[in-house]
């Protein structure tokens, strides 16, 4: 079969790499646009002969009624999230890192994405915030959310931000702030209830730390921070804010964090990532592939155990690959890619959740504000 069908070359323009929105792409083109290309072998189960089964994509804006834009993270809300908030499990949360000014480093809001409903606004700051895809929630019934403000849209007048804590209603119940956040980029949730690990990327000083969190039906504290990785390329784009490592994933399993590099174009693996008291460095490459990987962004772990990476276009730039969600293997080996837009630097955060035999991809394409959501299931 033919998974591109619908898929058209970027127009070649001064739009290239651009974080203007673009609203040439409409709706219903990029549903069919990315229904088409998600093959059914992108998420299978266990063992490759079990592929899921994809039902239609859900094509959600994501800008609230104040306008903020340019949707970064992503985030569902756990089956065993608390009632009584106005966010509930299976719901999807999504942050604005942009004003409706379309500054970067300006954003204010989180939306909720209900399975059945509207889409509705969960959490709005009051000054500029700049919401990061370092979005999170904790099955106690808070919401993480990294800030990188910038009073002027550029990276180089940002400040470091901080974490914020968010409760199940969307009311601001504490901030997160220590010398080791630097402008939180991306983060990565172990959550064991009344304990978490928030791993956090920072984009100001290409290190990455470990939060040890206490976690109680009244709040979050932070137990010890442990800068566990760094020496990660990390500079300021005029186009993209900033170039930085930005993906996390973490593996419980084999106690590994993965990290996607921007700047590095690469994807590192960092061992004993719970449990480590002193910083490993970059760690082990594991995947560095200069005909696939364009800017190596947001980053997530399908069911069958592969990682998926998007592209941000800044770094080796392809223009007949634009905006492309990348497969490949903790071993390195390339097994896919689809693009998530037409024109280059739309595919941001990401995630992926299992329950069940059924699995939800979530992606953003924030060059026209909009988000995705696949629904697949097992072949009995």
């Amino acid at each position: 079969m033919n998974y591109d069908c619908l898929r058209r070359k970027p127009a070649k323009d001064s739009r290239f790499f651009s974080k203007q929105p673009r609203l040439n792409l409409s709706i219903p083109f990029a549903a069919a646009l990315l229904f088409c290309a998600l093959a059914p072998d992108l998420l299978k189960a266990q063992g490759e002969d079990r592929p899921f089964l994809p039902e239609p994509v859900r094509v959600v804006s994501t800008s609230p009624s104040n306008g903020d834009l340019n949707p970064y993270g992503v985030a569902f809300v756990p089956t065993n999230f608390p009632a009584g908030g106005t966010i509930n499990p299976g719901d999807v949360l999504v942050s604005n890192f942009n004003a409706s000014s379309n500054l970067q480093g300006s954003g204010t809001t989180i939306v909720d994405v209900p399975a059945n409903a509207p889409l509705a606004l969960f959490f709005q700051g009051t000054t500029p915030l700049g919401l990061t895809t370092a979005l999170n929630v904790l099955q106690k019934g808070f919401v993480l959310v990294g800030n990188f403000p910038s009073p002027d849209g550029t990276c180089g007048s940002a400040s470091p931000g901080s974490i914020l804590v968010i409760d199940k209603g969307g009311n601001l119940v504490s901030t997160i702030t220590d010398s080791t956040i630097q402008g939180p980029w991306d983060s990565a949730l172990f959550d064991e209830g009344g304990k978490a690990k928030l791993f956090v990327a920072n984009a100001l000083s290409g290190a990455v730390v470990r939060l040890d969190l206490d976690v109680s039906d009244s709040g979050v504290t932070v137990n010890k921070a442990t800068q566990i990785a760094s020496g990660y390329l990390h500079n300021c784009d005029p186009v993209t804010f900033v170039d930085a490592p930005t993906g996390l994933v973490y593996d419980p399993n084999k106690d590994v964090l993965y990290v996607a590099s921007t700047a590095d174009n690469a994807v590192y693996a960092v061992h004993s990532a719970a449990e480590r008291s002193s910083d490993g460095g970059i760690g082990t490459l594991i995947y560095k592939d200069q005909k696939h990987l364009h800017g190596a962004l947001g980053l997530a772990m399908a069911p069958n155990g592969h990682l998926l990476v998007t592209n941000n276009d800044s770094i080796n730039p392809d223009p007949t690959q634009p905006s492309e969600l990348v497969e490949f293997t903790i071993h390195g080996k390339f097994v896919k890619q689809i693009s998530l837009d037409p024109t280059p630097g739309g595919s941001f955060g990401l995630a992926v959740e299992t329950v069940g035999k059924t699995s939800r991809l979530a992606a953003v394409d924030d060059s026209v504000n909009l988000f995705l959501i696949w629904t697949l299931k097992a072949q009995e």
